[in-house]
């Protein structure tokens, strides 16, 4: 039988793999919010949660798990082209080797925290989204949606914030930044969150669907079950 793809959900996917792409080049910069230093990437990373919790909600766990190894693909992809880059030789009149580098020449160390961090936080925040979804038997979507990003995004900036830059940093300086980042994170989500439940509306309307996880996998490697 021939399968057919969803616009929508292909579309999805697609600005998924975008958020992912974007925060990991903004990440390479630190700002200050208030007093706490974050990755810029803060800036657009949360969306990509967002995303995460509308698919879930609407094609389940396991259409999440095909976008969540997708993004991972999409980013060893970048990782892999952009290393290339940097070796390749410049033309001598081009003076910005340099700048280019600093922007997209990530440190292996940057490289495993941010992808350890990306798979571990998105698949908890799908893991939650679902299961919750069938303990409140599909209400409540807000509860869900908030509880699911605080668990996702407190591990996503654990990891990657011990990962990259323990040792580099003083310990008040990386919980600080671990605080900010979860938080950030979260509070994005609750000030999104009538959006995202107008467009969670939307697409179970227009798609004539909304998934319940049950008896399924929840193994992040079977990406065979889909």
């Amino acid at each position: 039988m021939k399968k057919t793809v969803s616009v929508l959900f292909m579309f999805a996917g697609i600005l998924f793999a975008i958020c992912l792409l974007i925060s990991n080049i903004l990440a390479t910069k630190i700002i200050l919010i208030g007093s706490w230093a974050a990755p810029a990437g803060v800036l657009i990373f949360p969306i990509a949660y967002i995303i995460n919790d509308v698919i879930v909600e609407v094609w389940g766990y396991q259409k999440a798990r095909l976008i969540i190894w997708s993004g991972f693909a999409v980013n060893i992809m970048a990782v892999l082209f952009f290393t290339l880059a940097l070796v390749v030789p410049a033309a001598p009149f081009w003076q910005n080797q340099a700048a280019f580098s600093t922007i997209l020449g990530s440190t292996p160390r940057i490289i495993a925290a941010s992808l350890l961090a990306y798979l571990t936080g998105s698949f908890l925040n799908a893991f939650v989204m679902s299961k919750v979804k069938i303990l409140m038997k599909g209400k409540d979507f807000s509860v869900r949606a908030i509880l699911s990003t605080l668990v996702g995004e407190a591990a996503d900036s654990f990891i990657f914030i011990i990962i990259a830059f323990a040792g580099n940093l003083p310990f008040n300086v990386l919980i600080g930044m671990i605080l900010t980042q979860a938080c950030i994170k979260t509070v994005y989500e609750i000030v999104i969150l009538p959006f995202t439940i107008i467009v969670v509306k939307w697409v179970k309307r227009v798609e004539g669907t909304d998934v319940y996880d049950e008896s399924i996998s929840y193994n992040p490697f079977s990406i065979n079950q889909i």
